[in-house]
């Protein structure tokens, strides 16, 4: 069936355009205290990141959850991860997140978690789109759902964050700048890494309601290189808007990216014997990272862009680690979902274990170029499946002989296709993308 409202990661949009909106939000509640309740499930965490139309949704979704009988507990202002863990340490039956991740301030949307801190399975969303569409109703006025807020929620989460790592762990000496984006992370991440050791400069952590990834943030790396160049710091800590990405920084300001951060982690669990299977990329991780890490025996699996495939492929393997060059790393052995926080303490922990700095341990593999050309294309063709343009690729992913790949896929959001070709040399590289980028658009034409 398919989806009306929810995308790969839930709702997302435009704040007061058409979902993103206190009505629709108060019917969502509604439906999905609807659905809950008639799977015998009453009880519903909502946390949110720091931008300002959360408090107007946090209202909407209370007041159609409580019309539809279900209890909620409110955490305020937390990661995304944090809300995860919480949902499943409550014996919660859901957890709501209101967030659009990296996005400005002017977009918000809407995240589920079951209550195992996992996405919602697809026959939980298909039930709210169809309560969605029905006409919404009142619980008896003595079965109305109440709202509670809990007050510890901080230090749970950045209890647990701690518990990710031995006992033992000190980052005494260790100089970290963090960058909050203005976001969820910006009162816990700090407490973190300060109560394990490290010296903490913070940046980027005075959210107003409007400043949430505004030119800072993973997606904006710029401010922290900046910062830890001019702070002399060990090494910077990006985190995204509702903390489940992180990017680092080096002392150098050279940007560390997901699949470099993957990596490190991996080849340190295998040194201590506690990586059972491999590690799960995606389409757009880079090919490197995937001969690296055959080079080091450690198998490699790709599923679709999205931390939610990434995680599908992780339990469909019975694997513990896996993420995307964007910084969402998921380290299964200790949470369900991308943290950002605990994905920073394992490379943290990986890089004293061994003694060695950030920039060293970024060297330990060569990153392939990688070419991306998009083609639009108009109407329904699907110039992707053409067989001229499946030789094509077939040709080129020959001629590079296992040392290079090929990847065409249609974008989601524009009529484009995406031309990426990435190998060892990058002036073969560049050839093999423009050849294949004329053929594609010779069939669009």
């Amino acid at each position: 069936m398919t989806r009306k409202y929810f995308g790969t990661d839930g709702i997302r949009g435009h704040v007061g355009q058409f979902p993103i909106t206190p009505d629709f939000m108060l019917r969502l509640g509604w439906a999905a205290g609807m659905a809950f309740r008639k799977q015998g499930k009453s009880r519903i965490l909502i946390g949110k990141d720091t931008r300002i139309s959360g408090y107007m949704f946090e209202s909407a979704l209370q007041a159609g959850l409580s019309a539809a009988g279900a209890d909620i507990l409110l955490l305020g202002p937390m990661p995304t991860p944090a809300i995860a863990y919480l949902t499943r340490t409550f014996h919660a039956d859901a957890g709501i997140v209101i967030s659009a991740s990296h996005n400005p301030h002017h977009d918000n949307g809407i995240k589920f978690f079951s209550g195992r801190g996992t996405k919602l399975p697809d026959e939980v969303e298909l039930m709210i789109e169809e309560l969605l569409d029905a006409p919404m109703t009142v619980v008896d006025s003595a079965h109305l759902g109440k709202a509670s807020r809990i007050n510890d929620a901080a230090g749970r989460y950045i209890e647990f964050c701690k518990s990710s790592v031995p006992s033992s762990t000190d980052f005494s000496g260790l100089k970290l700048v963090l960058d909050c984006a203005h976001g969820a992370t910006y009162k816990v991440a700090p407490s973190v890494f300060r109560e394990l050791g490290a010296e903490v400069l913070v940046t980027a952590a005075e959210p107003d309601g409007l400043n949430i990834n505004a030119g800072v943030g993973s997606t904006h790396m710029g401010h922290l290189q900046k910062a830890v160049i001019e702070q002399g710091a060990d090494l910077g800590i990006a985190f995204d808007g509702d903390g489940d990405r992180v990017l680092m920084v080096d002392h150098t300001g050279t940007v560390v990216d997901g699949d470099e951060l993957l990596y490190i982690i991996a080849t340190d669990l295998q040194e201590r014997d506690c990586l059972p299977g491999g590690v799960v990329g995606t389409l757009m991780s880079n090919l490197g990272l995937e001969l690296a890490l055959k080079a080091c025996g450690i198998p490699f699996a790709r599923a679709g862009v999205g931390d939610r495939y990434v995680v599908a492929e992780m339990l469909e393997r019975d694997w513990v680690l896996g993420g995307e060059n964007s910084g969402h790393v998921i380290c299964a052995q200790h949470t369900t979902t991308g943290d950002a926080i605990i994905a920073a303490l394992q490379v943290l922990l990986a890089l004293r274990r061994r003694g060695q700095s950030l920039a060293r341990e970024r060297l330990a593999w060569h990153k392939c170029p990688q070419v991306l050309i998009n083609v639009r294309f108009s109407g329904d063709l699907d110039p992707v499946n053409h067989p001229d343009v499946r030789a094509a690729c077939d040709q080129v992913t020959e001629s590079m002989a296992g040392r290079g790949r090929v990847l065409l896929r249609k974008s989601g959001t524009e009529p484009l296709v995406r031309v990426m070709v990435e190998g060892d040399d990058e002036a073969l590289v560049r050839a093999h993308a423009e050849h294949l980028a004329r053929i594609v658009g010779e069939i669009c034409s």
